[in-house]
């Protein structure tokens, strides 16, 4: 038996009080909104009462934390896999604003649509898509969650829907704690649902690479 139904769920609101862009930096973790808003999104899951049989998370602190609801919802150990890893970006640690005002910052986005900035769009789709069909082939039946990044997983909403992978990343229909859904029928995956069950109109999201 095959996986019903993956989930790739974005982390919740991360503690960042200097607004820098965090990408692949340790030692970010969840704000106490940002704990709320996983639990949201558990418990959207959760209500949709359908079983979840494999979970799987992000090295990284902030979606660690955030697969911590499901765990305890779902009574399943995250699998932490490389896989679904925030891209590397130049500007890692910087506060984005500020590094675009230094012309010799400039020379990182001459090449938008690989991107010339961080990890290629192409690469973060190969990645996800692999880990994606390994897990949908190895559930026993069931739902699979992923709690991953904003990059990885609006690459992944772009390449099943067949897009250009080029895109600026301020147009990026992935909320703090949303939740993207798939099935795949056969080889090919579709895109079922997308929701975003935590309240982030207040929230801090300038992390994201």
């Amino acid at each position: 038996m095959t996986a019903t139904r993956l989930h790739l769920v974005r982390h919740g609101e991360v503690h960042n009080p200097r607004r820098v862009l965090y990408g692949r930096l340790p030692d970010y973790h969840l704000s106490k909104a940002g704990r709320a808003m996983a639990q949201a999104a558990a418990d959207h899951v959760a209500a949709l009462e359908r079983p979840v049989v494999e979970l799987y998370s992000s090295p990284l602190e902030r979606a660690q934390e955030s697969a911590e609801p499901f765990a305890e919802r779902f009574d399943q150990v995250p699998d932490i896999d490389i896989r679904l890893i925030e891209p590397t970006n130049v500007f890692e640690g910087t506060q984005m604003r500020r590094s675009l005002m230094n012309p010799l910052n400039w020379w990182h986005l001459r090449q938008p649509a690989t991107p010339s900035w961080g990890e290629p769009y192409a690469s973060i789709a190969e990645r996800m898509l692999g880990i994606m069909d390994e897990a949908w082939d190895a559930a026993g039946g069931g739902d699979v969650v992923m709690v991953s990044h904003q990059a990885p997983i609006w690459i992944t909403h772009l390449r099943v829907a067949g897009l250009p992978l080029r895109h600026d990343p301020r147009t990026r229909r992935c909320a703090l704690s949303s939740v993207t859904s798939f099935e795949r029928v056969g080889d090919v995956w579709r895109e079922v649902a997308y929701v975003e069950p935590a309240a982030t109109g207040s929230a801090v999201d300038v992390g994201a690479v």
